[in-house]
C-alpha cells in the first residue's frame, strides 16, 4: 500500500486513463488491488507477486503525475484481499464521512495522518460496505 499526492493537472479524466490503463495492464502481470483518490491524494493497494509489485510501484514512484510517494505498507500475505479487482475504484461520493472519521481525525482521506495498517483497516470496510465500484 502506498500513497502519493497527484500533479495539479491531474482531473478526472486523467484519473480514468490511470485506471484504464491499470484494467489492460495489471491481468498480465498477476496484480489486482484497489485505488482511492481524493482532494488530490492516491491511496493504493496492490497485490501479487513480490517481482511484480515491486516493479510496478517502482513505476509509479517514478511516474512524474505522482509527487511525494511514501510505501505505507509492505507484507507477504497467505491470500489476496482484492483479487477480484484488476483495478477498483474507491466510490467517494458513497462514502460516509463518519467511515473516515472512524480512521482518522477528520473526515478527508489523509493516508499521510495515519499508519498503513488504519489505511488497510480502511480498505477493508469499504470492501465489506460496496464502496468500491468500477469493473473487476
Amino acid at each position: 500500500m502506498y500513497a502519493s499526492r497527484a500533479v495539479p493537472s491531474i482531473d478526472q479524466e486523467g484519473l480514468l486513463a490511470i485506471l484504464r490503463k491499470s484494467k489492460a495492464n495489471n491481468p498480465s502481470q498477476g496484480v489486482t488491488g484497489v485505488l482511492c483518490f481524493s482532494e488530490g491524494i492516491f491511496l493504493q493497494v496492490l497485490e501479487g507477486g513480490r517481482s511484480a509489485v515491486s516493479r510496478l510501484y517502482n513505476h509509479i514512484a517514478s511516474d512524474p503525475r505522482h509527487t511525494d510517494v511514501e510505501l505505507l505498507c509492505y507484507e507477504e500475505i497467505g491470500e489476496r484481499r482484492f483479487a477480484g479487482w484488476s483495478m477498483g475504484q474507491v466510490n467517494m461520493s458513497r462514502l460516509n464521512p463518519g467511515l473516515l472519521l472512524k480512521y482518522s481525525e477528520r473526515p478527508t482521506l489523509d493516508p499521510y495522518a495515519v499508519s498503513g495498517h488504519v489505511s488497510m483497516a480502511l480498505f477493508q470496510e469499504l470492501m465489506a460496505t460496496a464502496s468500491i465500484v468500477g469493473q473487476p
